[in-house]
């Protein structure tokens, strides 16, 4: 479906003098303060970074509608026992992703887009669980878009490193851990036809088979990006997400960006996408306005520089919201 064919639920309003018309939307941060899937500390404070690099004004600047619904409740780390070593904390880290998905769901049901701020990709089994929940109230299926440099589809069988962070898409396409993936009581949350991977450039050699065994076929490597460019494989992605859903999630983990220009990052990988190519990413997300729900993660202030990395994350997260050059 073209992007022209395509509709939004967005109303359109004159937004402030100095930018354009586009469709605004009513907009809830939620934070998910969540640090316990990943080995390196840190990203706890991530979406306090991106809120100090003015989230908030500069999505109103674009003429949406912004509340900040405050932070899930996440327990810290140091208080808590990590459980088993093939997926430590994964008790803790199911009870806070009940929670964000709770909190996302109440989100959607008051007409408002949430837009969630983490933390580590863990959360994400909530955040995703939320969003198909709603829609799987009005018998619709949603289509997810899982920007990142690496697939996170271990489970804890399969992980090296027993880090939850590197699990949620296997749980929300039904692989497993139950604990994730079973929120509301039912799975798969998604379907492996419309769950496409954007820019992966670090999968383990389980992964890979656990890519295969799930179904999921569309899966653009940096490799696709270098060689048929970032608006190709976007166009691509998009539709297979959108075909015979709802709209789709988007899920930004901000190590997806070469560590040139998103230096703090829970797990950086050298060769990812570079300022231009993330912001276009972005901007074709806009344009085909079916956009139901956004997140960005793995932001570490521990190791940025400045808040760089925050500051470009609330950059792509306005271009996704629709923020043109000109």
């Amino acid at each position: 479906m073209s992007k022209n064919a395509e509709t939004s639920t967005a109303s359109t309003t004159v937004p402030p003098s100095g930018t354009q018309a586009l469709p605004t939307r009513r907009i809830r941060v939620i934070g998910v303060p969540l640090d316990m899937g990943a080995s390196r500390r840190g990203v706890d404070m991530g979406p306090s970074a991106m809120r100090v690099a003015g989230l908030e004004a500069r999505l109103e600047a674009l003429g949406h509608e912004v509340t900040d619904g405050g932070n899930v409740r996440v327990e810290i780390a140091e208080t808590q026992a990590s459980g088993h070593e093939s997926a430590r904390y994964l008790k803790q880290i199911a009870e806070t992703c009940t929670r964000t998905a709770e909190a996302v769901v109440k989100t959607l049901e008051e007409g408002i887009t949430p837009l969630v701020l983490g933390g580590d990709h863990s959360l994400a089994a909530g955040s995703v669980s939320g969003v198909a929940e709603f829609y799987r109230r009005q018998g619709k299926k949603i289509g997810v878009i899982w920007i990142d440099a690496h697939s996170d589809i271990n489970t804890p069988e399969t992980s090296p490193s027993g880090n939850v962070h590197g699990m949620p898409l296997a749980a929300l396409l039904g692989l497993g851990p139950e604990a994730l993936g079973n929120i509301f009581g039912y799975a798969p949350k998604i379907l492996a036809e419309n769950t496409v991977l954007v820019g992966v450039r670090d999968i383990d050699a389980a992964e890979r088979e656990n890519i295969r065994r799930a179904g999921v076929t569309e899966v653009y490597t940096m490799r696709d990006i270098d060689e048929r460019g970032m608006r190709t494989v976007m166009e691509e992605a998009l539709r297979a997400a959108g075909r015979g859903t709802a709209g789709y999630h988007v899920s930004l983990d901000m190590d997806w960006i070469d560590p040139e220009d998103a230096p703090g990052v829970g797990t950086p990988v050298r060769g990812g996408a570079t300022y231009r190519e993330a912001h276009l990413a972005m901007e074709i997300i806009a344009d085909h306005g079916r956009l139901l729900s956004f997140e960005m993660v793995e932001v570490n202030p521990v190791i940025d520089e400045h808040n760089r990395t925050a500051d470009l994350a609330v950059e792509l997260a306005c271009s996704a919201f629709g923020k043109k050059i000109l």
